[in-house]
């Protein structure tokens, strides 16, 4: 009976040694899958570091090596800039949230979106962005409970359209879809057959068939906007995101019609002369004071801004004078 335990101890000795290997090397591969969104992984090519982060920076950047948008601006600083999104009366109560956003800018943070700079240049990218959405999207008054700067993203779509926003002059390029209308919907409201057009192709969705979309899915709404603050409507003019970042330097012309890098020159690109040019408006005024308050919200202040002629675009000449209502994409 002892020599029959002794045999039977000696085959499951190593078995159990076995497994106990085998839980070890599992629980390893379980550590590493739930670190791998904050592994760096990185290389070096003709000279420059390139990093790949996972889910929030995926494929190989410079951008990538930086600080990602979560390491800096976390779901309470979402919550205290957007503070009365989820109040009764607001008109997309339960769209917009934290993570949907993140889930958007994870598309553009490769090419420098809220990665770019130092990390009072990544925050104030955010804030100037984000000034942007909440400016276009509150339901804000003046005696508003919280203030009339606390109620960004209170809306998902224009609530009572004027028009289609058809233009058959895009018929050959973004012709309309029958029954379809591109009326202002998103984070920074898209309007018109062409841009739901461009908007569309840049992100493989057919907006042109389906402009609702846009008002139907907050990571969507969010990704159409960063693209478009992302991305130069002309080969010759820069980005809201380069010319505020200081990628863009400006040309003699620029200069002398008061364009500069800043926040200014982002309203200039994204409104025109819808609100730059004509002096201090309250319709550029509205933009400057979110931003200006989301800068002191984040802990970075509004005096990092820098002085009137490049926080504002008051006396700034437009990059393209338009002769229609101007429209935000």
């Amino acid at each position: 009976m002892m020599e029959t335990t002794a045999k039977r101890n000696a085959v499951v000795a190593p078995i159990a040694a076995l497994l106990l290997v085998v839980l070890l090397a599992a629980s390893v591969v379980v550590e590493a899958q739930e670190n791998s969104d904050v592994k760096t992984l990185v290389k070096h090519m003709h000279g420059k570091k390139y990093c790949d982060k996972g889910w929030e920076c995926k494929g190989w950047s410079i951008y990538c090596c930086n600080l990602t948008i979560t390491d800096y601006f976390q779901t309470y600083q979402f919550e205290n800039l957007f503070s009365k999104r989820n109040s009764p009366v607001a008109h997309a109560v339960g769209f917009w949230d934290y993570h949907s956003f993140i889930a958007a800018a994870a598309l553009f943070e490769p090419q420098g979106f809220g990665t770019t700079g130092n990390k009072t240049m990544q925050m104030m990218e955010i804030a100037a962005f984000l000034g942007h959405v909440g400016s276009k999207t509150s339901c804000g008054y003046g005696v508003a409970t919280g203030g009339p700067l606390a109620w960004g993203l209170c809306y998902n779509h224009e609530m009572s359209p004027m028009q289609s926003y058809c233009d058959d002059y895009f018929k050959l390029t973004y012709p309309c879809t029958p029954g379809a209308e591109y009326y202002g919907r998103g984070a920074i409201p898209i309007f018109w057959n062409y841009n739901y057009g461009a908007v569309g192709e840049a992100l493989k969705i057919d907006l042109l068939s389906h402009p609702e979309y846009i008002e139907q899915n907050a990571t969507l709404a969010f990704q159409a906007a960063i693209w478009r603050w992302m991305t130069p409507m002309k080969k010759s003019q820069p980005s809201a995101h380069d010319a505020f970042v200081g990628n863009w330097k400006p040309s003699k012309n620029d200069t002398m019609e008061n364009r500069l890098p800043g926040f200014g020159t982002t309203m200039n690109i994204l409104y025109g002369d819808g609100v730059c040019g004509q002096g201090d408006v309250d319709s550029m005024n509205n933009i400057v004071s979110h931003y200006q308050y989301y800068l002191d919200l984040l802990g970075v202040g509004r005096e990092q801004a820098g002085p009137h002629e490049i926080l504002t675009c008051a006396e700034q000449v437009p990059f393209n004078p338009s002769s229609k209502p101007a429209s935000s994409s």
